[in-house]
C-alpha cells in the first residue's frame, strides 16, 4: 500500500503540481477549504477533505499513520492593497493555518515521518545586496514577522519527536499562477519592462525544481531545518526582464516607477514588488540537491516554450 502524504494548500500553484508529481507513488490526501472546487483541480491526483484552515477536528485522523504533512496554505500576499483586515487575514490564515498541523501531529498516535512547512524568503525582508542563506537574521518587515512567527509556531512538530523542514521559497516561475503570467502580460502589448529601480534582487526557482526539491526533502530522512527553496543564481530586476523580453521576443523598454506602485498598491508594493532578497540555497545544494533549471533563461525558455 502506498505512503499517506497530507497536503494542506493542495489547489494552489505549487500544491498542483505537487499532487501531480508525488500522485502514483504516494496517497495523497489534499485538505482543502472547498472541497468542490479542490475535486475538480486535483481530483485525479488526490483524496479531498475539507477544512476551515483553523482546526483539526474533521481531519487529524489522515495525519495519523502518514508517511508526511506538506502544509503550504495560507492566504495570497501577492493580490490587491493591505487593508487591516488584509493584514490580519494573512497572518492569521499562517499561524492558524500551521497550528492545527500541529495539533494534529502532537494528536496523532503513529506520527509522521516528516511535516514540510511552506515559508517563503520574505523572511528575510529587503535587504539590497546582502547574500541571504538559511542562517541570515529575519527582516524587520510585515512579511517577515508572518514567516517568522508561523514557522516558530511549526516547531511544535520537532518538539513532538517530527522530523520538521522549513521551505523559503522564493519566485516560483510557471505559466498556471504565481508571478510571472502578470510580468508577462505587459509584452503582450510590447509594454514590458522593469519595476521601481530595478536594482531588487529577485530570488527565483522553476516549479518543476520546486517540486522536486520538495520530494528531495520529503524523501531525505537526514534532512531537518531550513531550507531556501530558491535557484543559485538570483537576478536584479532588470535582468529578469531584460531575459523575459528576450525569450518572448519583445523588448523591455518601459519602467514603472516605484512611487507609482506605491500610490496604487501601498504597503504591499513595498514588500512583495520592490523588496530585495538576494537568497541561496545553501543548505539545498550542500545536501547534494541538483538544479535542472539553474539558470533564468533555461528556465523561462522551458516554462513559455515547453507550456510548463
Amino acid at each position: 500500500m502506498a505512503r499517506r502524504v497530507v497536503i494542506t494548500g493542495a489547489t494552489g500553484f505549487i500544491g498542483r503540481a505537487l499532487c501531480q508529481a508525488l500522485h502514483g507513488d504516494y496517497e495523497i490526501v489534499a485538505l482543502s477549504r472547498d472541497a468542490t472546487r479542490a475535486a475538480g483541480a486535483i481530483g485525479a491526483y488526490a483524496k479531498i477533505f475539507e477544512w476551515d484552515g483553523r482546526t483539526a477536528s474533521t481531519w487529524a485522523g489522515q495525519v495519523d499513520g502518514a508517511y508526511g504533512v506538506i502544509h503550504l496554505a495560507g492566504e495570497s500576499v501577492a493580490q490587491g492593497r493591505w487593508t487591516q483586515a488584509k493584514v490580519d487575514s494573512i497572518l492569521k490564515s499562517r499561524t492558524n493555518g500551521v497550528n492545527a498541523v500541529v495539533e494534529a501531529v502532537v494528536a496523532a498516535r503513529n506520527k509522521p515521518a516528516v511535516v514540510i512547512q511552506g515559508s517563503a524568503v520574505g523572511y528575510y525582508g529587503s535587504r539590497g545586496d546582502e547574500i541571504l542563506t538559511e542562517d541570515s537574521l529575519p527582516g524587520a518587515t510585515f512579511l517577515a514577522e508572518v514567516c517568522e512567527r508561523a514557522e516558530r509556531v511549526g516547531a511544535g512538530v520537532g518538539k513532538a519527536g517530527v522530523r520538521h523542514v522549513v521551505i523559503r521559497t522564493g519566485m516560483a516561475l510557471g505559466l498556471q499562477g504565481g508571478a510571472l503570467p502578470r510580468l508577462m502580460a505587459p509584452f503582450r502589448f510590447l509594454l514590458g519592462g522593469h519595476i521601481g529601480s530595478g536594482r531588487q534582487w529577485i530570488s527565483w526557482i522553476g516549479l518543476e525544481d520546486e517540486v522536486r526539491a520538495i520530494r528531495f526533502l520529503l524523501e531525505n530522512p537526514n534532512l531537518a531545518g531550513v531550507f531556501n527553496l530558491t535557484t543559485p543564481h538570483p537576478v536584479t530586476m532588470k535582468q529578469f526582464v531584460r531575459i523575459l523580453g528576450s525569450v518572448l521576443h519583445r523588448p523591455a523598454w518601459t519602467m514603472l516607477p516605484g512611487f507609482a506602485v506605491r500610490l496604487a498598491l501601498g504597503r504591499m508594493a513595498n514588500e512583495v514588488l520592490l523588496a530585495s532578497q538576494n537568497a541561496i540555497p545553501k543548505r539545498l545544494i550542500d545536501a547534494g540537491f541538483e538544479f535542472r533549471y539553474p539558470e533564468l533563461r533555461n528556465a523561462l525558455e522551458a516554462v513559455v516554450h515547453e507550456g510548463g
